[in-house]
């Protein structure tokens, strides 16, 4: 083979645009044309674009089942909370005093007075936030911000008792501040303060006890057909009972306890205010007394706004150093409350005989003794 065939085997490959050429003359159009053509969408897509990975499938597949783990720790989070807020956690009833200064601390008496707690009270709460101010120095006096229609004997007493752990134990002083409603209840754990001041608008008093009003409907029963038969041990045993008439012994009975849980109350009243027991059950008769009216009667000892009690306790025990720390509990919802609405609701609408009769057999029993008024303001 002589040179010029092996040169022509060897011609030379020109490249340009993404391509090769057999002459120079190709190969500039193919750039020119490259040239025109950048920065389009076509020509990135078809040219420069960098192709992407693609994840294999088991990649994919961690990815799925790490984000539907994640949205089941979420909404196992989210549910815990909403439950807690629905029953009450515990730590609701938690109360820190590490103010760092001088402090009157003022726990907030709202709503119905009951160990269970529910709405805006919360039993628990209050008589740590008492607690927790015995064992603090920084506190150096207490207000009780109430507003309340009363309660339970039981919390009304034990919460009464705490105010009064606290004056002994502290010697302190602690004022009452009632506000809308401070009757029964609320009038009974004021009694443990060493002033009393009311809102001009506020009612107090109702000193007195309740059961209830207990329910007979054996006559009914009896009109349409049905009985019932309560098997028991002892005599008493199934006093109050909705299907059976209470006997004057059981009466007796019942009215020996109210009777009982008013004495107490008329006492505590007695105490507190530096009256005689006759003269508190002169006023004593269940009533409800105008913030004057309380007044002239010696039930409480001036008539002021809440910012005024707090003034009056810092000048008359030289307390103007001292902070203003507030004890509310955060409202404590219940699964009862959620559902009142719906409660209402079937209320609302006409029940038959045959519900009705079963409504008050179910009261049967569901009485307690309360310090409480029967009128809410």
């Amino acid at each position: 083979m002589n040179n010029s065939e092996h040169d022509k085997d060897k011609q030379v490959q020109y490249y340009a645009g993404g391509r090769f050429s057999d002459s120079a003359e190709e190969a500039a159009s193919a750039t020119q044309e490259r040239a025109a053509g950048y920065g389009s969408a076509s020509y990135s897509a078809a040219g420069y674009a960098p192709r992407r990975r693609r994840l294999p499938g088991w990649a994919k597949a961690l990815i799925i089942i790490a984000l539907v783990l994640l949205c089941i720790i979420l909404l196992t989070v989210g549910c815990n909370r909403l439950i807690g807020n629905v029953i009450g956690s515990g730590s609701s009833s938690e109360v820190v005093t590490d103010f760092g200064h001088d402090y009157i601390g003022t726990i907030f008496v709202q709503g119905t007075i009951d160990e269970s707690s529910s709405g805006t009270y919360n039993h628990a709460y209050l008589l740590n936030a008492i607690d927790a101010m015995i064992d603090d120095e920084d506190n150096k006096g207490l207000i009780l911000y109430v507003n309340t229609p009363g309660g339970t004997v039981y919390a009304s007493d034990e919460l009464y008792l705490k105010i009064m752990e606290y004056k002994e134990l502290t010697g302190r002083p602690v004022y009452s501040s009632m506000q809308s409603q401070a009757t029964s209840g609320g009038y009974y754990i004021s009694a443990a303060s060493d002033k009393i001041i009311a809102n001009r608008n506020c009612w107090t008093g109702s000193i007195g006890v309740t059961m209830g009003t207990f329910v007979d409907v054996s006559e009914l029963l009896e009109k349409l057909g049905i009985k019932t038969q309560t098997i028991t041990a002892g005599d008493n045993k199934a006093m109050g009972s909705t299907t059976e008439e209470m006997s004057d012994e059981q009466s007796a009975i019942y009215q020996s306890l109210v009777d009982e849980a008013y004495e107490q109350f008329v006492s505590i009243v007695a105490e507190g205010r530096g009256m005689s027991v006759n003269e508190v059950k002169k006023l004593a008769d269940g009533r409800i007394y105008s913030a004057q009216q309380a007044l002239d009667n010696g039930l409480i000892d001036q008539i002021g706004t809440y910012e005024e009690a707090i003034a009056d306790m810092v000048y008359s025990y030289g307390l103007t150093d001292c902070y203003i720390e507030s004890f509310q509990p955060d409202p404590v919802n219940t699964l009862s409350s959620l559902l009142g609405l719906l409660s209402d609701e079937l209320s609302s609408s006409a029940a038959t005989d045959a519900e009705t009769i079963e409504e008050l057999i179910d009261m049967n029993g569901s009485f307690e003794l309360s310090y409480i008024c029967n009128i809410e303001k």
